[in-house]
């Protein structure tokens, strides 16, 4: 079983040309074009909160924060010390500045997606 020949741009764009056309001539249908390729459809991902056994890196949107190295070696140590993770305490940082500023709270959001 021979492999079919490679196309080239050139031959796909001269192929998807329309023929230029003399006048008064009857316009003619390209020839057809050998299939080289599967057609594979595309699926487009679930969103959040559809599937209620995904997990939270699937439902979850990532964010990143720089941080200088004293305050970055301060979150560990608090961590360390409190046997957390760094992850837990700038989720309760960002939950303190939301009541702060009368917004609402993770556990108030959360709720309102799983419904």
């Amino acid at each position: 079983m021979s492999k079919p020949p490679k196309l080239s741009l050139a031959s796909i764009v001269a192929a998807s040309a329309p023929p230029a056309r003399a006048s008064g001539s009857v316009r003619q249908a390209p020839a057809p074009v050998p299939p080289t390729a599967e057609i594979v459809p595309f699926d487009p991902p679930q969103p959040a909160g559809r599937r209620p056994n995904a997990t939270l890196k699937e439902r979850a949107r990532q964010m990143s924060v720089y941080l200088e190295p004293p305050v970055y070696d301060q979150l560990r140590d608090l961590a360390y010390a409190e046997r957390t993770k760094m992850h837990g305490l700038m989720l309760e940082a960002l939950d303190l500045l939301f009541k702060q500023r009368g917004a609402r709270s993770i556990e108030q959001l959360n709720e309102v997606v799983s419904r």
